[in-house]
């Protein structure tokens, strides 16, 4: 029997030993900006299939992993149903075709893989002569046994472009029915093993077929599917690739696999297959979120512990059974182990905070599936599915997948209408805040000619005053005390935009002195807003427009810095970091960006002494204005949420940064002059944010930092370079107090818990005893129920209190006896903690919960001797 590993390195093998470069699986992030994921084993070839590149080498052969989610309420429920897979494939880019590839793919199948021939099936397209003849007279196969296919067998790439038929090698799994009456669509019977697209032709636009140039092959061999054969298991779950996780999943809830019925089966796949997806995604930069790719992330996580919870799980596990993935998958996938830290990181940070809303999630779904008016609709109201998924974190898949489960349906369209709605109070709220929300600046600009931007390179100029607003409304002629927006026909203001803020600084004529706060920019205008301090303005005026230099240059010196940011973050953290939002203003620069981790104090030092190397170094910016075709041909990178046009210009540092972006910039790294981080912290998931400072911004925060130094040198009398040792004494001194109460804590516990023994009950051959210890800690109640439990013997002990004024704290201690009795002391002590508003979970032999509600602890620990009694009792 072959292992997966030995398939994927056999198939490899195969190949490179016939001309083809053995290629590095491509990451699941694509290229292609057409689709989330890579979905196949051909996408990374596409653009050569296409004709956009040239390939590199004539023959190719990969293990490429892929996600596709299109069928995922199937996972777990039919055979070989996945998010992820792995796709074997043979390519040839205008070198090998038709007869090469089908002599190749039945030579591996049958010779190095050993399938007998008697046990395949194969068929074509029912048009392709050609590929018939080869099967039949050169390879041998019998011509009832060559099945022709219709439109399933013609691969195109789209609409139009390059296409061909195939040709599918299927494995019989029932020989013995023999050749009569053969249909490859019974999936009990067949299964395809081997696809052969013969890409040949051109797909024109009036539908029309012309031959293509260069004939390609693009073929793919199921890993997963081979896998089930040739170990001769009944599905592909239960194959070397995937069973091992069930496994550690099923043994995290105490159960065995193969004595469960089908639908705890059914749960331990859907954590194998969505397991294995979300590591993956992980170690190829993908972090949760509620859009794109992170969507899909934290959908199929989410899924992950559901079902967890299906089968008994009632703690957090999604890192035990991804340590399982890592090591099936780390030989042919090194970045798995790599990234290991993150990928923990990751899934237990997600786990953790759907855990936290999925209990009362789930009771409200409860009372909502159970209620009388969705029992005789049989549908989930919309409002109420948003409910669930706007204050509980569910995704709409889920409600609808639960509400299948239990035979009801989910009415999308109320959910979208709710979503919407939601959306509209939303920006309801930010209404009446800021004038410009309510002008049809639209309106106004097919009266007002835009706005000529020349603040690159002026800071001063003359303008035409083409509008005046005061209180939203177009006036002629605005006077000392106005809040006002004006237009000109031309300004060295730069407007806020690509995360930069508006300028600020004076327009004047004669003894008119308008003051600028703010520049934004609507339809290619520049509203300049402020107030008219002294005199005067009326339209068609000519004003002198001055930029405050000061604020600029510290401006400039921030957003070089940003760019500066950015690839010290790619160099030093993760080559995979794009920014996620950004902040330049004269006082500092904020900086978000992907990471599913903090960093750490050593990058931020190594971070700051890169970039202010950098500054040193005394690198040019080179500002250009080219094709964005061209820019992005010269790797530039893309700022977060800006929007391009046909020309974009380019802010070059070169050998540093190249980046897209529309904001002023110093001419020179040196007019930075320093570079300091503040602050390094999470805003949302999967999101960090930087805070920095840079130049005369520096200055001014050193100069605080010295006043506290100084300040706290004088408190407590001492050097400024003792102030760390004499803050961490008292720490320590903290600590060891604390400490000190802990262990007085657990006596305390330990004294009270002695006096309860004599109060075990004795049923049959245990002992079980439940109490409440008033005023300890959830520690010391746990060291009192091991102690408990061991000077009982065979017994079961469970202890409450109430340590803090809304808090309860639960320990369960069952012997080895009671565990070979069925009785799980993590499922016991999470279910009695629900009555107390809580939840919890742990080990068999000891586990911890807690809960909210401390007048519920006395109900809850009746339940629980209650509960033990009947179960001893049977």
């Amino acid at each position: 029997m072959l292992t997966g590993a030995e398939i994927r390195s056999k198939f490899l093998k195969f190949y490179e030993e016939r001309g083809h470069k053995v290629l590095p699986s491509a990451s699941l992030v694509p290229e292609d900006p057409t689709v989330l994921l890579t979905i196949a084993g051909m996408l990374p070839f596409k653009p050569i299939f296409l004709g956009l590149k040239e390939a590199e080498v004539p023959r190719a052969t990969t293990s490429q992993k892929c996600i596709r989610t299109n069928d995922i309420e199937n996972v777990g429920i039919t055979k070989r149903h996945h998010t992820f897979f792995e796709m074997l494939g043979n390519f040839s880019f205008g070198d090998y075709f038709k007869k090469q590839a089908i002599a190749w793919g039945w030579e591996l199948v049958t010779q190095v893989f050993g399938i007998p021939p008697e046990r395949l099936i194969v068929s074509v397209f029912h048009e392709d002569e050609d590929a018939f003849a080869i099967w039949r007279d050169d390879i041998g196969i019998p011509a009832h046994r060559i099945q022709r296919m219709g439109e399933d067998n013609f691969w195109a790439s789209g609409v139009t472009g390059p296409c061909g038929p195939c040709s599918e090698i299927y494995y019989d799994f029932k020989p013995e029915l023999g050749d009569k009456h053969i249909d490859l669509e019974d999936d009990d019977r067949f299964l395809e093993v081997y696809n052969l697209v013969f890409m040949e032709l051109n797909r024109n636009s009036d539908g029309s077929f012309t031959p293509l140039k260069k004939q390609n092959i693009d073929t793919g061999l199921g890993l997963e599917r081979m896998a089930q054969v040739l170990q001769g298991v009944p599905n592909n779950y239960e194959t070397d690739l995937i069973f091992p996780i069930l496994k550690t999943a099923a043994d995290i809830a105490g159960i065995d696999y193969h004595q469960s019925d089908e639908k705890t089966k059914t749960s331990l796949k859907v954590i194998g297959d969505h397991v294995r997806s979300v590591v993956h995604m992980i170690a190829d930069g993908i972090t949760a979120s509620n859009v794109g790719r992170g969507y899909i992330l934290r959908r199929l996580l989410r899924r992950v512990v559901r079902h967890g919870r299906l089968i008994g799980i009632s703690g957090e596990f999604t890192t035990v059974v991804a340590e399982m993935a890592i090591a099936l998958s780390e030989q042919a996938y090194p970045n798995v182990r790599e990234r290991e830290a993150i990928i923990k990181s990751e899934l237990s940070k997600e786990e953790n905070r759907f855990l936290q809303t999925l209990e009362r999630g789930e009771k409200l779904l409860a009372e909502i599936l159970t209620s009388p008016e969705i029992q005789d609709s049989k549908v989930i109201k919309g409002t109420d599915a948003f409910t669930l998924y706007d204050t509980y974190g569910f995704p709409l898949e889920l409600t609808q997948e639960i509400a299948e489960e239990e035979g009801l349906s989910v009415d999308e369209e109320g959910f979208k209408v709710a979503m919407q709605e939601q959306q509209e109070r939303s920006k309801d709220a930010h209404i009446d805040i800021d004038l410009l929300t309510q002008i049809n600046w639209s309106e106004i600009a097919k009266q007002v000619p835009k706005t000529e931007f020349i603040g690159y390179t002026h800071t001063y100029a003359e303008g035409i005053v083409k509008l005046i607003l005061v209180n939203g409304q177009v006036v002629d002629t605005a006077v000392a005390g106005d809040r006002i927006r004006i237009i000109l026909d031309q300004t060295p203001f730069y407007a806020e935009s690509g995360g930069q803020v508006g300028d600020k600084g004076y327009l004047s004529l004669s003894d008119t002195i308008i003051r600028i706060d703010d520049v934004q920019k609507e339809s290619d205008l520049f509203i300049h807003i402020g107030q008219v301090e002294r005199g005067e303005i009326t339209l068609n005026s000519v004003v002198n427009a001055q930029v405050a230099k000061s604020d600029r240059r510290r401006i400039q010196a921030h957003h070089t810095s940003t760019h500066l940011l950015q690839a010290a973050l790619k160099k030093i953290v993760d080559p995979n970091i794009a920014q996620a939002g950004s902040l330049v203003t004269s006082d500092r620069l904020r900086f978000d960006f992907n990471l599913s981790r903090a960093v750490t104090t050593a990058e931020i030092r190594e971070i700051e002494n890169l970039i202010n190397t950098w500054i040193l170094e005394a690198h040019p910016s080179e500002i250009t204005v080219m094709p964005i075709a061209e820019a992005k041909a010269k790797g530039a990178v893309a700022m977060f949420g800006e929007k391009y046009g046909a020309e974009v210009r380019v802010i070059d540092i070169p050998n540093v940064s190249m980046e897209l972006c529309g904001g002023t910039h110093v001419a020179n790294t040196s007019e930075i002059g320093i570079f300091k981080i503040i602050s390094e912290s999470g805003v949302a998931s999967g999101i960090r944010r930087i805070e920095a400072i840079a130049g005369q911004a520096v200055v001014e925060y050193l100069n605080i930092r010295d006043g506290i130094v100084k300040e706290l040198s004088d408190r407590f009398k001492i050097k400024p370079e003792e102030i760390s040792d004499r803050v961490t004494n008292l720490q320590n001194e903290l600590k060891n107090s604390q400490k000190q109460t802990e262990i007085l804590q657990r006596e305390l516990a330990l004294l009270k818990s002695e006096n309860l023994i004599t109060q075990a009950e004795v049923i049959g051959d245990f002992k079980v005893l439940v109490a409440e210890i008033k005023g300890i800690d959830a520690e010391s109640l746990k060291v009192a129920a091991e102690r408990l439990q061991a000077k009982l013997g065979n017994s079961a002990v469970v202890l409450g209190s109430v340590p803090e004024p809304d808090k309860v704290s639960l320990v369960a201690a069952f012997s080895p006896e009671m565990i070979k009795r069925g009785l799980n002391a993590g499922k016991f002590i999470g279910a009695i903690a629900k009555i107390t508003g809580g939840g919890g979970g742990g080990r068999p032999n000891l586990a911890q919960a807690g809960g909210k509600e401390p007048s519920k602890l006395s109900e809850a620990l009746s339940k629980a001797k209650s509960e033990l009694r009947n179960s001893l009792d049977k």
